[in-house]
């Protein structure tokens, strides 16, 4: 890389977080720095949802995807625009109908409100957790992004700059700074892939007729997925959508149940199919590149020699882009990765700040201590992870499991107690969490845990009754 593309990011880099530091001088107090004062827009909500929902972790994992799969990987983000249309219609309706909507700002809060103080203590223990490792798993992409472009500069000092950016202006701007930026830097990737990423590299492999001669014909399918992938996708990811604190977030950022909608329907649109398609187009060039020996000097003579899929998008961007516009990809995906990043750090903060330690609203310098606390020990984490989607849908797994059943409880007017419930949320989240580290996780975590967690609600349920 030339000194002009380490400009362009470190340029970059600065402006997100000096708009941080506007929005720190612009928040009042906790509920401003968690809702961002529940005065913004659709568009704006809608691109930060999906900027979080994707983010980096999806945009190298789907790149992998696209290198090993081709089109089928494009699947994985169909799951996101089912999960952002069915919850748009489900559960924001519920979210918004909930006693004392003005005074939450959190998912366990909402749990809190159906089912007691108890459930919003375990449901921000297993979200406090999963979000810790979101976050992790975002600058772990961050690593793997570096690890291909800067070969210059040691992956991990890459890890405590692009860190330390995102953890910085998340702390001091809150949810405000988040969703502002993410509009900037969703429209910053898909720029940089759509008008510099994907149209060079399908000239530079020689068009169509050199991506059909290098790669597989399955590439160009879109059923070429097992039956299990399918599963664990959709049991998985889908779920999400109606646990997801960061997602919360943004619904008790909006100003009414038609602005919530709206930006959730954005959001579907944009996850299948723009960014799925633009995220496994650049791995199948990558792969057609890499069979045409455009890595060689990388180290890379064929496909078959890149171990790890999710290195190669990087890769393959250092080896066909001219100086300055490598900078300019680079901030791209960057940015994607800092967009999931800080949203999941707002996460956990809430979790910690608002539902464990229980912060007043004044407290709002304890609120940005805690941010960077917890922003450094994700960085910790990273620094001693390896797989970027691995540690995603791990996270996922434990956190549905756990959860999913209290929230289609109150969708659907289940009458569960809140004994009952909770039970629930321990026995299916304990069983996903076992099974992800002493089984090694797989397409039947979720089923399973789902099928535990329903089983002893009933069966509480039932001994409740009759005890009674």
């Amino acid at each position: 890389m030339a000194n002009i593309d380490y400009l362009v990011f470190f340029v970059y880099s600065l402006f997100i977080v000096g708009l941080g530091v506007y929005f720190f001088f612009k928040t009042k107090n906790n509920a401003s720095y968690f809702t961002g004062d529940k005065e913004l827009g659709a568009g704006h909500i809608g691109l930060s949802v999906v900027a979080t929902d994707v983010g980096g972790g999806f945009s190298i994992g789907l790149g992998g995807l696209g290198f090993a799969l081709g089109l089928s990987g494009s699947w994985l983000l169909f799951t996101g625009l089912l999960g952002a249309w069915v919850s748009a219609v489900l559960v924001i309706p519920a979210v918004f109908k909930t006693k004392g909507f003005d005074n939450l700002s959190t998912f366990p809060g909402f749990l809190g409100a159906h089912y007691g103080a108890s459930i919003a203590l375990v449901a921000a223990l297993f979200s406090g957790i999963g979000y810790i490792g979101f976050t992790s798993a975002q600058l772990l992409a961050g690593v793997k992004l570096a690890a291909g472009t800067f070969p210059d500069v040691q992956p991990h000092w890459i890890l405590i700059g692009m860190g330390l950016a995102a953890v910085l202006y998340t702390a001091f701007g809150g949810m405000k700074a988040v969703i502002y930026t993410d509009t900037i830097q969703w429209i910053v990737l898909i720029l940089g892939l759509g008008g510099i990423g994907i149209p060079l590299g399908y000239m530079k492999v020689g068009g169509w007729k050199g991506l059909q001669s290098t790669l597989p014909e399955s590439f160009f399918s879109l059923n070429a997925l097992t039956s299990l992938q399918v599963l664990e996708w959709s049991f998985t990811i889908l779920p999400i959508w109606f646990v997801g604190m960061t997602l919360y977030q943004r619904i008790f950022a909006c100003r009414d149940v038609k602005t919530a909608r709206k930006a959730w329907f954005i959001a579907g649109l944009f996850e299948y199919p723009i960014m799925a398609f633009l995220g496994v187009g650049v791995g199948m060039l990558a792969r057609s590149g890499a069979e045409l020996g455009m890595m060689s000097s990388l180290g890379f003579s064929s496909a078959a020699e890149v171990v790890d899929p999710e290195v190669a998008i990087p890769m393959f961007i250092v080896s066909i882009l001219p100086s300055g516009l490598v900078g300019l990809l680079l901030a791209a995906y960057f940015s994607a990765i800092m967009s999931t990043a800080d949203s999941c750090l707002m996460a956990a903060s809430g979790n910690i700040s608002v539902d464990i330690l229980k912060f007043k609203n004044s407290s709002i310098h304890r609120s940005q201590l805690v941010t960077l606390l917890i922003g450094l020990l994700s960085i910790a984490i990273a620094w001693k992870a390896e797989k970027v989607l691995a540690i995603m849908l791990s996270s996922y797994s434990v956190m549905v499991s756990a959860m999913v059943l209290p929230v289609l409880s109150i969708v659907f007017k289940w009458r569960f107690h809140a004994t009952s419930i909770l039970i629930s949320m321990l026995v299916g989240g304990g069983t996903a969490l076992a099974m992800e580290l002493f089984g090694g996780g797989g397409a039947w975590v979720v089923p399973i845990s789902l099928s535990t967690a329903l089983s002893s609600a009933w069966l509480s349920r039932w001994m409740v009754n009759t005890s009674s």
